[in-house]
């Protein structure tokens, strides 16, 4: 069984989020849960990522098409940290 941490201002960022990435997320909560980071990878349509660059280390799934989660797997088998739900930015800078 894993467990689920998440961030001090993570609370605040899902009070934003439409209801149905919300109803996303605590679904995308209760497969890591139960069978971890593994469990993600399974479902095609979360595309669960290692991130690059800055977020090195990091990795993000999809809850819909804009919106993603943030998290790191910290002492393999044991926790996922939650950092941050956010949408995502497609646009070129």
């Amino acid at each position: 069984m894993w467990e689920i941490y998440e961030h001090r201002r993570v609370p605040r960022e899902l009070k934003k989020l439409p209801l149905d990435v919300l109803q996303r997320y605590e679904k995308w909560k209760d497969i890591i849960v139960i069978s971890g980071p593994a469990g993600l990878r399974l479902i095609r349509g979360l595309n669960d990522e290692p991130l690059r660059g800055e977020w090195h280390g990091y990795r993000s799934s999809r809850l819909n098409r804009q919106y993603r989660v943030i998290y790191k797997i910290e002492r393999q088998q044991v926790l996922v940290k939650v950092v941050k739900v956010t949408p995502h930015d497609y646009s070129r800078k």
